[in-house]
């Protein structure tokens, strides 16, 4: 067998798998091909560099072959390219240390069936923060957790075991303001959203989310996490107060919806020109992709950003701490919202509603 023709049946299912995720199509067997954009990426590239030192560059189809290929290795690279060093920050440096305006902040996915309790705690211990959020968190998971927290001084919490792999645990040394848990899209899957005081007496806005992934057996489409995650966009736009949102959205950076959260609720990424922060699969060293989030509003700098230890989870913590300082919010601050993009926030919201009813029409048939 030829070697030439499989290179280029490989190249042109890369090409495939790369415009796969502009289908406006919300099937998981679709929207799964954003998440290993960056290993398609080092794929195509390795593709390029072996067709063309390997064999004799001179048919107008060898020609045609790299340039296409050359193409789709391009548009890869505009879509990862922001999540390099050589990109600029989008949320810059702290230039204020002020103690009593900072936030730092530990999110860990700690997998429902981990047991490994003590290794979470000592890793919260070790990155000592201000904020913590756990998801994947059954009863089991707050029995062995909420005890211990309250000792190191984690007074204020908001806590929502389930058994469904969509419990919730927030605590906070920080006072919280009208916590309140709700249920968005249905009624098994929590999101926390609370006004939070900072020792300056600064009030700050967080959403905390952890919508389905876009797969079976949780879900067959994105709908419902499109949905979600537009819900919180329209939430963090209309807020009064600097916001942060965080939690496991199950969506990667660089996907079209996430794009959309970000232009719609007008939010930034810290991660942007500092790397990719994968936090899943902790398992797996080579099919890893940043699903766990932190977004801010234009008031906050970042002081640190970084991936905690292995919790024996298939999540790496992430930990981040932040300054509030508005006086700097006009450098970074993000134009508002396009119409079309409001319209495609609204539509998508509409999506899931129409999901719902056909859903409930069929149950009751």
């Amino acid at each position: 067998m030829k070697l030439k023709p499989i290179l280029q049946a490989i190249g042109i299912l890369a090409v495939i798998l790369t415009l796969f995720p502009f289908v406006a199509a919300d099937f998981w067997w679709i929207r799964m091909f954003d998440f290993p954009h960056v290993q398609l990426t080092l794929f195509t590239l390795a593709a390029i560099m072996f067709y063309f030192f390997r064999f004799d560059i001179r048919s107008w189809r060898d020609y045609a072959f790299l340039l296409i290929l050359s193409g789709c290795f391009l548009l890869q690279l505009t879509k990862i390219y922001p999540y390099t060093p050589f990109a600029s920050h989008q949320v810059k440096e702290n230039e204020q240390v002020d103690h009593r305006r900072t936030l730092s902040l530990f999110a860990s996915n700690v997998l429902q069936d981990n047991e490994e309790h003590q290794r979470v705690l000592d890793e919260v211990l070790t990155q000592d923060a201000d904020l913590l959020i756990f998801t994947e968190t059954n009863q089991r998971w707050r029995d062995a957790l909420q005890p211990a927290l309250k000792e190191y001084g984690y007074s204020y919490q908001v806590e929502i075991p389930l058994d469904n792999t969509y419990g919730m645990l927030f605590y906070s040394r920080y006072k919280l303001i009208d916590p309140q848990a709700k249920f968005l899209i249905d009624d098994s899957i929590p999101s926390i959203h609370t006004l939070v005081e900072l020792p300056s007496n600064e009030i700050v806005q967080l959403h905390i989310i952890h919508p389905t992934p876009p797969m079976p057996p949780h879900d067959g489409s994105s709908t419902d996490r499109d949905a979600e995650m537009l819900m919180v966009a329209k939430m963090a736009l209309e807020a009064k107060y600097p916001v942060i949102v965080a939690g496991d959205f199950n969506d990667v950076a660089w996907s079209e919806s996430t794009k959309l959260f970000q232009r719609v609720s007008r939010l930034l990424d810290p991660r942007k020109g500092r790397g990719f922060y994968n936090t899943f699969n902790a398992k797996s060293w080579l099919m890893r992709w940043p699903l766990d989030h932190l977004f801010v509003s234009e008031e906050f700098r970042i002081m640190d950003l970084r991936l905690g230890q292995d919790v024996e989870s298939d999540h790496f913590p992430l930990y981040a701490k932040l300054s509030l300082e508005p006086s700097g919010a006009k450098i970074q601050e993000k134009s508002a919202p396009s119409e079309d993009d409001l319209k495609a926030g609204e539509k998508q919201i509409e999506n899931e509603e129409e999901k719902t009813q056909k859903e409930e029409a069929k149950g009751e048939n």
